[in-house]
């Protein structure tokens, strides 16, 4: 499993702690720039900036971000394929196994073959658990490259459509979206009880009910 050789110098970069890079416009005239446009951190950080950079290189970025789209949204609904994926013991039969299943998950838009190629790279450093993290943080860097600012709302259960858009009317107005085109991603956490947790850039508004329920007991706590 051998990654090709335009690939290698991107994703050996991975090995390493992820570059900083300044914010850069995808939609720059003529001279392609392949830097990612905003600094990601963490191992499946680099790994997304180095997919990045490949598919960059190759004039590839739209189907690869298909690609990578359609291998999340898999991961999400599956939360034994995340085990499968961690499984310190596989193989190098397993691993090509399972490279070769999750192309088939990526809707045909690998036809370059960089999501491909970064399978090949992450199963030979035994990091395929990083997958979802790549996908989710691949995801980041289009958005930044095309002007949108993602906001992740998390909720109990899943919200209804009509809320969703209030939300983001709300959330477009105020001077969290900066201006910018939102692009909402939503997740559910049971554990949260009830009420939202909506992340904007680097900001937070925590208004859920677990969220609450542990102000009141600190502030119970704290009086005692």
């Amino acid at each position: 499993m051998m990654s090709s050789r335009l690939m290698r110098p991107a994703f050996a970069a991975a090995r390493r702690t992820a570059p900083r890079t300044a914010v850069r416009n995808y939609a720059a005239p003529a001279a392609a720039d392949t830097k990612p446009p905003v600094a990601l951190f963490g191992l499946d950080g680099t790994y997304a900036n180095a997919l990045y950079t490949a598919a960059a290189k190759q004039n590839v970025l739209d189907p690869t971000s298909k690609a990578v789209s359609s291998l999340f949204q898999v991961l999400k609904s599956d939360p034994k394929l995340q085990t499968i994926l961690s499984a310190p013991t596989l193989s190098d039969s397993d691993k090509s196994q399972i490279i070769a299943e999750l192309e088939k998950h990526t809707g045909g838009a690998d036809k370059s073959g960089t999501v491909k190629n970064l399978l090949s790279a992450l199963a030979e450093n035994n990091r395929l658990g990083l997958l979802e993290g790549v996908c989710d943080k691949f995801s980041t860097l289009m958005s930044a490259a095309k002007g949108e600012m993602e906001m992740v709302v998390t909720s109990a259960s899943k919200l209804d459509e009509k809320t969703l858009r209030r939300l983001e009317t709300a959330v477009s107005k105020s001077e969290y979206s900066q201006g910018k085109k939102l692009k909402t991603v939503t997740r559910v956490d049971p554990d949260m009880l009830g009420g939202l947790v909506v992340e904007i850039g680097e900001r937070t508004i925590d208004l859920s009910v677990s969220s609450k329920i542990a102000r009141l007991n600190k502030m119970l706590t704290d009086t005692v």
